[in-house]
């Protein structure tokens, strides 16, 4: 085989070439000798996965679903292409997102709470309106995050790693800061964003913002945050942990002002059908000799 890919229907529209499956759920094929483009299972973030790529030999192309790819780089050698799941996931994770602000903005859960002790008690909350919205890591998904924030009458602002008309570097971050009262982290896990979100980081955010994880956990330095949460100053809502999955015993579960969702932002009627024409068009560029969709570390 040469292609190995992690979406079943793949497999009908692939039909006039050598494609087999392995979606994480059987196991491994026992020969991977002749594999020249291997897509990664989606799902959980597991080593198990990307362990196979050290028998591929002839391996050429690695495709994630995910948009995020620092889980595949310490099995990638070098001449191997990495593509990730860019556009894939947008759609959804920017829903989530915006529920999660709203949610937070308005004390949802204390409604769902008051529910299920049957009191009645309306409550006063910042709403969203007028907010001031600052996203970290503006690729698809932050595009997409602000294509939904569009009509709620937001201020936003944007920082990513290249300044761009509209778009501030990095290097504004500590300043624009103290300005924001909702910051949405969805910046890729790298050496420079690992840890971004530290005391420092935490300390310049206004008194009650709001913090938004969509990206990764490592991203923020879970101590310092349950810090800032346990003293009341600020709000968190986070998709992303670290650790994740996070244990039954962790304090995150108990901290106050803090929404979690279980990484669940991609996870939408959605995705199956973006998945499906991303590998398939990436499998017909490979078979063309054409150049890849979603190139993140080129050979």
């Amino acid at each position: 085989m040469r292609y190995l890919i992690s979406h079943p229907d793949a497999l009908a529209e692939l039909g006039d070439l050598d494609v087999a499956l392995y979606d994480g759920t059987q196991p491994v094929p026992a020969n991977l000798n002749d594999v020249e483009f291997y897509a990664v299972p989606f799902g959980i973030i597991d080593p198990r996965f990307c362990e196979p790529i050290a028998r591929m030999p002839r391996l050429k192309v690695v495709q994630t679903l995910t948009a995020g790819y620092d889980h595949v780089l310490p099995y990638l050698r070098p001449g191997v292409t990495l593509a990730n799941g860019r556009g894939v996931h947008d759609t959804a994770v920017a829903e989530l997102t915006v529920a999660l602000i709203l949610a937070a903005r308005r004390r949802l859960p204390d409604f769902v709470q008051a529910k299920n002790e049957s009191r009645w008690t309306p409550t006063w909350s910042t709403g969203l309106a007028d907010a001031r919205v600052l996203i970290v890591g503006y690729g698809s998904i932050g595009a997409a995050i602000e294509r939904r924030l569009a009509g709620f009458e937001v201020e936003i602002s944007r920082v990513a790693r290249s300044a761009r008309p509209g778009v501030q570097p990095i290097s504004e971050l500590p300043e624009m800061l103290p300005r924001a009262d909702v910051v949405i982290l969805a910046t890729p896990l790298t050496p420079e964003t690992e840890g971004l979100v530290d005391e420092d980081f935490l300390a310049r955010m206004a008194d009650g913002a709001l913090l938004v994880n969509v990206a990764r956990g490592r991203v923020v330095d879970t101590d310092a945050l349950l810090a800032e949460l346990n003293a009341g100053r600020l709000h968190a809502a986070l998709d992303v942990t670290e650790p994740e999955p996070l244990p039954a015993d962790h304090p995150l579960w108990s901290a106050p002002n803090l929404l979690i969702s279980p990484h669940a932002g991609g996870l939408t009627a959605a995705l199956a059908p973006r998945a499906l024409r991303l590998l398939v068009d990436q499998v017909r560029r490979y078979a063309a000799g054409e150049p890849l969709a979603n190139v993140v570390v080129a050979p």
